[in-house]
């Protein structure tokens, strides 16, 4: 294997584990805030740290998401790589967030996450998110058919713009949509908690 080859598995395995990273459970240790995992909805992400703890903590959990994602990807804007492996990072830094070699590779539902990817990844990707997500929050006031909606419309606003991505957007679509799979049978049974 050449240099490049072991640099690139190199990437893509950094790029796990910073998506490993239990954002959640560190800030709310540091908040003083019971286990995410073990309270409210039992997973590590945002919203939930919002309803068992506070605004501030949900908040540093949104960033610090966001920024493992930016993380995982700031490779690809610093060294030649390849769209193929710049898709590798991002898909291993998802894989990091949904099922993490730190928490048992118990892990959250990688929305945060998935857009932090997209930000370096394909920046115009990253705002249309942010506009669906915002639209379809506002509209419904609930945060899981926001972030469904992201992973129904990004594969196709990829494959309008960026078709090179294509393929590891439809992945990671695909595995967020797999995350929400509770939250899709409560939307349809209209018992899923609102904002």
């Amino acid at each position: 294997m050449t240099d490049t080859g072991l640099v690139t598995i190199g990437l893509i395995f950094l790029a796990y584990l910073w998506g490993s990273i239990p954002v959640a459970v560190i800030v709310c240790h540091a908040f003083n805030i019971p286990d995410p995992r073990q309270q409210g909805s039992g997973n590590p992400g945002t919203t939930n740290v919002l309803r068992i703890g506070s605004a501030k903590a949900a908040t540093l959990t949104l960033f610090g998401d966001i920024g493992k994602g930016i993380l995982a990807l700031l490779p690809g804007l610093l060294l030649p790589l390849s769209n193929t492996e710049q898709s590798l990072c991002a898909l291993a830094a998802i894989l990091g967030h949904l099922f993490p070699i730190f928490s048992s590779f118990k892990g959250g539902k990688g929305i945060a996450t998935a857009l932090g990817v997209c930000i370096c990844l394909y920046w115009p990707l990253a705002i249309a998110q942010l506009i669906v997500w915002g639209i379809v929050a506002a509209i419904s006031r609930t945060a899981s058919l926001a972030s469904t909606a992201c992973a129904l419309v990004s594969p196709i606003f990829i494959w309008l713009t960026a078709p090179e991505y294509f393929a590891v957007m439809l992945i990671i679509s695909a595995l967020l949509l797999l995350s929400h799979r509770t939250n899709i049978r409560n939307l349809l049974n209209s018992s899923e908690p609102r904002l």
